[in-house]
């Protein structure tokens, strides 16, 4: 028993932990933008199994992932120590892992690694533990060589083959088989027990065998190893034949000794068992006996538990999967035949290793904030509980005053930046233990917006609609909705806030269009988002399609008038039994109707007609019903479709009760579909007269209900039935019935007291709905009082939602309650809640602001705190103003735009760090205190300068291709140089694929910001890194990789005359003509007709100079006609002369040629008669250039053709043509 101080002791633990406000942890939300800067210690994620066993064929890994914020770093420990994975060369870890693999191709053996491991995952913030991973390397022995003699046994006595493998790790699965590898085969009389043993209740004739041998399977090895087979022999009394064997008579007829039941297994009348909990109980009884012995199982004082039993092998073995405690107890077996029984008792515990019953998790606290860790487990012995911070024992940890251990709970008060941590929870027992890691970091995040930003949402009026505002930080923010920027905060009445920042607007109206803006405020700032919110009017279907019946070849017409926000694009769908309905050219749809002519029976079916806008849509449907001109006749009525019900008829009330009232009801005609529900439907007179609201609904086969109703109400009903065709129209309304007023059931929500002004506290509520009044003359009564000061409590009456307390001190805490009366009594009392009085200026600033460690971007900021009672509110922050004035880089102008940053701490000579400074700039900053409302007046101005830094980026960094041979790089000097540029690095390297080159390197100097490099061929790409430099190093790289060209196609086809296919094909081409040209001559010469000469001339002509970009020569000039005039005159006629001889020309010389045609529109085509007919003698030759120096004359002389005759031996062509 516990001694009067211990008593003492344990009640005030008891009190501190009842009367101990600890804050809600906070949740991480899983954004991206949240967990990239959140600090956090690691977390294993991965890791082995406790009980690892291995096979030795394959090389060894033990898994331990982390993760964490930085990144963790691993170590591990085997059997207790230390494990240097440096000095052992088969042992490697993972990359960013702390997974270990350990391999055998150098040698070694599997064994030499056994042991226990351990990982441990560090960084700056805390040690995360894995749990302790039993390495073992899976073995499969031999069976040890032995010499069986024979078995040798009386017919009908009982027998026992031992198998006794070899301890295999993990142990081997056993089975028995012949020689011929078939199955012993077993039954009620011969099985295999759990230990492998082969068990032969009674032994036949028919056993003897040379060949029953045991076989055991080694799961990791997938080997199967043999034992010795044993050879049984069976005495009978007289001689056995097979070939007589009857099942009825498995003796043949020979005599042998029935016996009564005995157990084989387990042996005595009393045995055993330890079970753990979860694992899988396994009891086996097996019996010797003639006749074979039947098994059952009963288990002392209670049932065997149904679902969870199983009965294998024969009912020798009774299988309870999921053991519990429940389990344990007295099993008994009976072995039964005819000669009499036997019984066997098995006394089963139940042992549990440790389990869980409150696994400690994760702990996410901001600064000045309570939590606490709680470790609950139990087990069979009660497990120990041990605490670890970082991996060693919490004993051994140096000592903090805001953290308490008792027993199995750990509890922070106050904690503090730097105070994150790992802590790890042991329970044991000697069965196993658990382990966890549960972080607890301490965070401090100024309120951010998660959503995104300024939203459009488009509602329908007289919905409920969400405004989302997802947010975060820590300390937990206060979150207010505003609209249009105007009034308080939006909770109560129309709207309502969650937890999570949504914002519910319970019904949406016009009036409540515009911008929302929900503003989350902490100690360390305030975040906002804006939603826009249009209110739009509904689509509905206003004239709705109705069932019909018409005649078959008749028109049916289905009608779908609708209304919707002109603001919105509305489409009107229509489907014929749920699938889309086609419009083919007898089908006719406008914008209000349906109409399908000639009906047929294929056009029998549910129609509906969908309207359907961006935001909402509206459905209704009818039964088109096709019938022959006979089903007009009132006696097939039965082949309508089913309708909407009649409204019930003749509501009655009776039975009257404060609270309540009996409705009855005649139920109207249900038009052929029974009816399903009931909707009952009130209207009250004093607070939303005329507006029909739900009340509640009940089955279709009830007409008689009893109505739960609010006091003091003047309601009337009516009822609506529903049926699967749709809801009939109201009925007509039941008489009125008023209920009895009564006290409010209700407590106004919302209570809060702030202070709007330095001496005042104002104290809010939200005014109860009309149905929570339950009487008239609805009124407040609020009470307040100083908080522990034993004053007595202030109260006052009030109609309104809102009272302020005047002349009070500033900043005082108050307890504030409430409680809502009417002329029938009082309501309930709230909770008693916390609110303040008004803040005011802080009197008193922080002193002595310095700064000390600078580098390039951060330092440390000191100063003296200032008195607590001189900030005259909720102490918020030491709120630090800085601003860059200049940069000490000639030139360059910054922005001078203050920047705050808040440190919240109580500390007498505070310290923080002022981080995201820009290198090698001069700073200006003071310092104010502050709390809710006001900033007390500034600290002294401290100037300091930032140390050089490497610089940013590049401002751009381009690359141009001007040419197949070269790249031009192109840059600028980087926005922010954060010190003197002292260059420009530039290092790149050719890349094919994932393979790249060797690198190469470029320094320039900083009034350089171009280069130019030579590729040594057109398919070459390059990588290039560019960053500046200053006299700290070099600074952000601008990777850039050369792309594909785009314009390399086009460079391609400019260039197209240095391609080999193209000389190729215009050698071709050029070959043709010289063919063609030869050929032409040869033709000629022989005095043929080859008018397509002249276009080949042309043509060649026309290619050459094309080719070579000329203008035509004056002797080259073509005629109307497509031909080319050739002239008399000299190799390189003077183009004057030329003219000249035009304008003197006869006109006889401008006659058409004899034999040429004349076309259409005056102009001459060529003759068809030889080039040789019109040579002039011996001047027709060719001068040294190849043009010809003789003239053509106009009129054809039969005297000269001698002469043309004495010039073939001169003529290129009669040369040619003598060739020919």
């Amino acid at each position: 028993m516990l001694g009067q101080g211990g008593q003492t002791a344990l009640a005030l633990v008891s009190l501190l932990l009842l009367l101990w406000r600890e804050a809600a942890p906070i949740e991480v939300p899983q954004d991206p933008k949240i967990l990239k800067d959140l600090k956090q210690p690691p977390t294993i994620i991965k890791q082995s199994v406790k009980d690892y066993i291995v096979d030795p064929r394959d090389n060894i890994i033990i898994e331990c992932e982390a993760k964490g914020n930085p990144v963790p770093t691993f170590s591990w420990r085997r059997n207790g120590k230390f494990f240097n994975i440096g000095k052992d060369p088969r042992v490697t870890m993972r990359k960013r892992s702390g997974t270990l693999e350990i391999g055998f191709r150098s040698g070694g053996r599997p064994e030499d690694y056994e042991g226990e491991y351990q990982c441990f995952a560090s960084n700056d913030f805390g040690v995360a533990l894995s749990n302790k991973i039993l390495l073992r390397v899976s073995k499969a022995p031999l069976w040890p060589k032995e010499v069986l003699e024979p078995v040798v046994v009386p017919e009908g006595s009982s027998l026992i083959l031992p198998c006794n493998p070899p301890p295999g790790l993990p142990p081997p699965f056993t089975f028995w088989m012949n020689s011929a590898m078939i199955p012993i085969p077993q039954d009620k009389r011969v099985s295999m027990g759990l230990n492998g043993d082969l068990y032969f209740s009674n032994v036949l004739a028919k056993d003897a065998h040379t060949d029953y041998s045991c076989n055991a399977r080694f799961l990791f090895t997938h080997t199967i190893q043999q034992k010795n087979p044993f050879t049984l022999r069976v005495q009978t009394n007289e001689p056995y034949n097979e070939t007589s064997y009857n099942a009825t008579d498995p003796y043949g007829g020979r005599k042998v000794v029935e016996t009564t039941p005995t157990f084989l297994s387990p042996l005595g009348t009393e045995s055993s068992k330890m079970v753990l909990r979860d694992e899988q109980l396994l009891l086996e009884c097996i019996a010797a006996g003639l006749p074979t012995p039947t098994i059952k199982w009963f288990k002392k004082g209670g049932d065997l538990p149904a679902q969870k039993v199983k009965f294998e092998k024969f009912n020798k073995t009774l299988k309870i999967i999921n053991v519990s405690e429940e389990d344990a107890g007295e099993y008994v077996c009976m072995a039964v035949n005819q000669l009499g029984s036997t019984r066997h008792s098995i006394f089963v515990q139940v042992k549990a290793a440790p389990y869980w019953l409150d696994k400690p998790s994760n702990l996410v606290l901001a600064p000045d904030e309570n939590g606490r860790l709680v470790c609950r487990a139990n087990g069979n012995p009660k497990p120990n509980i041990q605490w670890l911070i970082n991996g060693q024992p919490i004993d051994s940890a140096p000592p903090n005053q805001g953290r308490q251990v008792l027993g199995d709970t750990i509890i922070f008060r106050s904690v503090q930046m730097g105070s994150s941590a790992v802590y790890q929870c042991n329970a044991s027992n000697q069965h196993g233990y658990l382990l966890a890691n549960a972080l607890v970091s301490v965070l401090d995040m100024p309120p951010r917006m998660l959503g995104p930003k300024n939203q459009l949402i488009r509602v329908i009026e007289n919905n409920r609609t969400f405004l989302d505002c997802p947010f975060f930080g820590s300390p937990l923010p206060i979150l207010r909705w505003f609209k249009n920027g105007q009034g308080s905060g939006l909770d109560g009445g129309q709207y309502r806030v969650y937890v999570n920042g949504t914002l519910e607007i319970k019904r949406a109206r016009a009036e409540d269009e515009g911008t929302y803006t929900c503003v989350a405020n902490s100690i360390l700032g305030k975040a906002e988002n804006q939603v826009r919110v249009e209110v739009k009017e509904a689509t509905r279907i206003v004239r709705a399609p109705e069932h019909q019946s018409v005649i078959r070849g008749t028109t049916a017409r289905f009608d779908c008038k609708v209304t919707f926000d002109p603001s919105l694009s509305v489409t009107v769908t229509w489907m014929k039994d749920d699938k889309p309905l086609q419009m083919g050219w007898r089908l006719k749809k406008d914008e209000e109707s349906l109409t399908i002519p000639n009906v047929n029976e294929g056009d029998e079916g549910m129609y509906t007609c969908t309207a359907k806008s961006d935001i909402d849509e509206d459905s209704s449907s009818a039964r088109l019903t096709v019938l022959e001109e006979a089903s007009l006749n009132p006696s097939v009525s039965s082949a309508l479709p089913p309708d909407r019900p009649d409204p019930p008829m003749d509501l009655d009330l009776s039975d009257p009760a404060a609270r309540s009232v009996r409705l009855t009801w005649i139920p109207g005609n249900d038009h052929r579909s029974t009816v399903t529900q009931f909707l009952v439907q009130f209207e009250e007179d004093h607070w939303d007269p005329g507006r029909w609201q739900n009340l509640s609904s009940y089955p279709g086969d009830l007409n008689s209900v009893i109505l739960q109703l609010s006091p003091f109400v003047n309601y009337q009903f009516r009822v609506i039935a529903i049926n699967s065709v749709g809801q009939s129209e109201p009925s007509r309304p039941s008489p009125r019935y008023k209920t009895s007023g009564a006290a409010p059931d209700s407590i106004p929500r919302g209570l809060r007291g702030w202070g709007s002004k330095k001496d005042n506290m104002e104290i809010t509520w939200e005014p109860l709905l009309d149905l929570e009044r339950n009487g008239p003359n609805l009124h407040y009564s609020v009470w307040w009082r100083r908080k522990d000061s034993g004053e007595e409590w202030s109260n006052v009456t009030t109609v309104e939602s809102k009272y302020v307390v005047e002349s009070t001190e500033t900043y005082v805490p108050y307890e504030i309650k409430i409680q809502s009366r009417n002329d029938f009594g009082s309501g309930p009392e709230s909770n008693v809640v916390i609110g303040y009085s008004g803040e005011d200026k802080p009197t008193d600033a922080p002193t002595e602001l310095r700064v000390s460690k600078v580098d390039s971007t951060k330092g440390n900021v000191h100063w003296k705190s200032v008195d607590m009672n001189s900030v005259l509110g909720e102490f918020k922050e030491y709120r630090l103003y800085y601003w860059r004035e200049a940069s000490l880089v000639p030139g360059l102008v910054v922005s001078k735009e203050k920047k705050t940053k808040g440190f919240y701490t109580t500390a007498e000579e505070p310290s923080g760090i002022l981080s995201d400074l820009v290198p090698f700039s001069q700073y200006k900053m003071f310092m104010v205190v502050a709390n809710s409302r006001f900033e007390s007046p500034p600290s002294n101005t401290v100037e300091f300068t930032t140390k050089e830094g490497v610089p940013d980026a590049p401002k751009f960094f381009r690359i141009n291709r001007k040419s197949f041979d070269t790249i031009h790089l192109q840059w600028d000097k980087p926005l922010e140089p954060n010190g003197i540029l002292i260059g420009y690095q530039l290092r790149y390297q050719t890349v094919n694929g994932s393979r790249a080159g060797r690198p190469q390197l470029e320094t320039f100097y900083p009034n350089v910001t171009e280069f130019t490099i030579r590729l040594p061929d057109r398919s070459t790409r390059y990588r290039f890194y560019l960053s500046a430099l200053t006299q700290v190093g070099s600074g952000e790289v601008f990777a850039e990789e050369s792309p594909h060209f785009a314009n390399e196609a086009y460079i391609d086809q400019v260039d197209i005359a240095t391609q080999g296919w193209f000389i190729g094909l215009m050698c071709a081409i050029a070959l043709i003509i010289l063919i063609l040209l030869i050929v032409c001559f040869i033709k000629r010469s022989r005095g043929g007709k080859y008018p397509g000469c002249s276009c080949v001339t042309g043509l060649a002509k026309y290619l050459v100079r094309d080719k070579k970009d000329l203008p035509l020569d004056p002797v080259d000039q073509k005629d109307q006609d497509g031909s080319f005039d050739y002239q008399n005159g000299s190799s390189v006629p003077d183009r004057n002369e030329n003219e000249n001889e035009n304008e003197n020309s006869s006109d006889e010389d401008n006659k058409p040629l004899q034999g040429s045609q004349t076309s259409l529109d005056g102009n001459v085509k060529e003759s068809d008669d030889s080039l040789v007919d019109y040579g002039e003698g011996g001047d027709g030759q060719f001068n040294e250039d190849g043009s010809f120096i003789g003239q053509y004359t106009v009129k054809k002389d039969k005297d000269e053709t001698e002469g043309n005759e004495s010039s073939e031996a001169t003529s290129p062509v009669n040369a040619i043509y003598s060739l020919a």
